[in-house]
This record gives structure tokens, sequence and C-alpha cells, in this order.
């Protein structure tokens, strides 16, 4: 049976989409699988990156629905190493839409894409029943650069640092503080949440990818079952192990409290923003210093090994590292809106 809501699951993935991907072609680098944020395709002496993603459009951040659009499509080519170029885009609006609420998404799309020298190159806008909220049904944005400068998740060797910037969970605390901004502010103050808030405008790593690339062999963004999904998803796409330690993943204040709050998980919550680098030891400074330059703070949690994929807790106990079958913040998300409907 399909989850609820969010990816499907590795199962279906497996099963039904993997096994069936159209003709074949040998310029297909890199193809879907787990653990990839893009594709890759060989154009000779260039490599062409492509993704594609949709954005869930949810009320409470309609005012920021294009600024989301635009560094959750682009974060997917930078991981990869390659800057982003060209954007199609297929916006799709519910009957009744006012040419206000379009003009404010697309002029954020327009703006945001300006700040990346990001093109727009086409794509498709209109209007249909069934859409509760205006919803990106398809966002591709494509980047053209080197070979070399590929950095997917199966890229990671044995020895690697395992680097993570930001901390987990930065997806899952801004959009939960917008959703539920007065019962937090209730519970912490005001303060609190005017800083939990801010960390949506950090769910993007175009600048954590684009500063670390150069050093780093593998990079992946923590999207759906958050950091430990996505350190998990580096070491089966590699095709090695990983050991990660608890007490080296540093947790802002503002995402301990208010996944706490919801009790939930932060470490495999929803975490866009929130980028793994694995990079050679004696790069590793290199990309610490890089990012410090840049104002993104970064650790080194771990190491890719050869074989066993582990999680060392704080207390010294080891847990086999699995994938997340089902994130917790859709039901810390819709549990909010179950309260405001009451």
């Amino acid at each position: 049976m399909l989850p609820n809501i969010g990816k499907v699951d590795r199962e279906t993935f497996d099963k039904i989409i993997f096994p069936h991907l159209g003709k074949e072609d040998k310029s297909v680098m890199i193809g879907p699988k787990h653990g990839v944020d893009a594709a890759a395709v060989d154009l000779g002496d260039k490599v062409m990156v492509i993704t594609e993603d949709p954005t869930f459009g949810m009320p409470v951040l309609m005012p920021y629905f294009g600024w989301t659009i635009v560094h959750i499509c682009a974060s997917d080519v930078a991981v990869l190493g390659v800057k982003p170029k060209y954007m199609t885009i297929c916006l799709l609006l519910p009957p009744g839409t006012k040419d206000d609420t379009l003009k404010n998404i697309w002029m954020q799309v327009h703006e945001e894409c300006k700040k990346l020298n990001i093109t727009i190159i086409g794509g498709h806008t209109g209007i249909y029943p069934g859409i509760a909220y205006p919803l990106n049904g398809g966002c591709t944005v494509i980047g053209i650069g080197k070979k070399e400068e590929l950095t997917p998740s199966s890229n990671a060797k044995v020895g690697d640092s395992v680097i993570m910037t930001k901390g987990p969970a930065i997806e899952a605390t801004g959009i939960l503080a917008f959703q539920a901004e007065k019962d937090l502010e209730k519970k912490f103050g005001r303060e609190f949440v005017d800083k939990a808030k801010k960390y949506f405008f950090e769910m993007s790593v175009v600048k954590d990818a684009l500063t670390a690339g150069k050093h780093a062999n593998a990079m992946h963004d923590a999207t759906e079952g958050g950091l430990l999904n996505c350190v998990y998803e580096i070491a089966e796409a590699s095709k090695n192990g990983v050991t990660i330690f608890e007490e080296k993943i540093f947790i802002p204040e503002e995402v301990e409290k208010t996944c706490g709050y919801f009790g939930i998980d932060p470490l495999i919550s929803i975490g866009e923003g929130t980028l793994v680098i694995t990079a050679e030891k004696n790069k590793t400074n290199d990309i610490l210093r890089e990012l410090e330059k840049n104002k993104i703070k970064a650790q080194v949690i771990g190491e890719i090994t050869e074989k066993e994929r582990i999680f060392v807790r704080r207390d010294g106990s080891e847990e086999k590292l699995k994938p997340v079958k089902v994130d917790p913040f859709w039901e810390a998300y819709f549990s909010t809106l179950k309260v405001e409907s009451q």
C-alpha cells in the first residue's frame, strides 16, 4: 500500500518505477536511484545535470511560495556540484485565484532566479479544479558542468569524513514555526518563534553545495527522513558502510525545542537545508574553513567505512542505521491543521 503522504516508499519504487524507465540510453551517467538528487547526462565534453520537484502549497507559507520553489529545486542540481542555470516550471492554480496571488508567486520565482543566475526557459501556468492551493506541479532545473565536478552520493569513499551543515530538521522547524506560531509563542515566547521562523529561509543548500563542492567527493541534502535517512542513502548509493556519532550532531535550540514540542525526532524529520558532505580527510578542513567563511555552520559527524552502517548514541550504544519509512514531520504538520479547523 502506498504511503498516505510524501514520497513513495522504497519497495514501491523498486517494484513499479525503477524497472520501467523507458528506452535505455548509454549517455545517462546518473539515473533514478535512492539517495540521488538529480540525473546526469553525458553531452560529450560537458555533462547536463537535471532535476524535477513538486512543491506542496502549504497555506500558511503561501507568502513565500515562490522562494520555496526556486531554492528547493535548485538545491538538487547544486548538490551534484554543478551551478543551476535553466528552469522550467509548471504552476497549477485553483479556480478563483486572484491576480495578486499569481503575481506574488511569480515575482518571487523571478527574483530568486536572478539571485542564483538561473534563466526561466519555459513551463506551464494554468487554472484547474480539484486543487486547494497553488501548486508547483513540477519545476525542472538544469545545470551544465564538467564531468569531474560531479559529486553524487555514490562517490563517497571509505575513509571520507562525513560533514553536516546547519543542523538537522531545518525544514521541519521553519514550517512548524509558521504553522504553529501561536502555540509555540505561548510555550517559548515571541523571540523564540521569530528565530525559529528564520529557519524557513535556510531551506536551501545551493550556497552550501557550491561552497563545498570543489573539495567534496559526495553531497546529498536531507529531505524526507531527515539527517539519518540522508546518511543512510549516501552509504547505500556508494555501497559502503558509515559510522555516525550522535554526540557530534549539533542541534540548534530552535530545532530541539520545536521538534520537542511536537514529540518528533529531529534526526529523522524533514531537513531541506541540511547538506551532508563526504570528503577525504586532507580536504575536510578546507571545506570547514570555506563554509565558515560563508557563515555556514558545519561539523564532522562521522566517517564512511567499509561495511556496517552504525549510529552511535550519546551513551555509547550502537544501532544499525536503517532507512526511515515514515517521516514524523507530516503527522506533526497535519495535527496543526486539525487544531485550526476545530
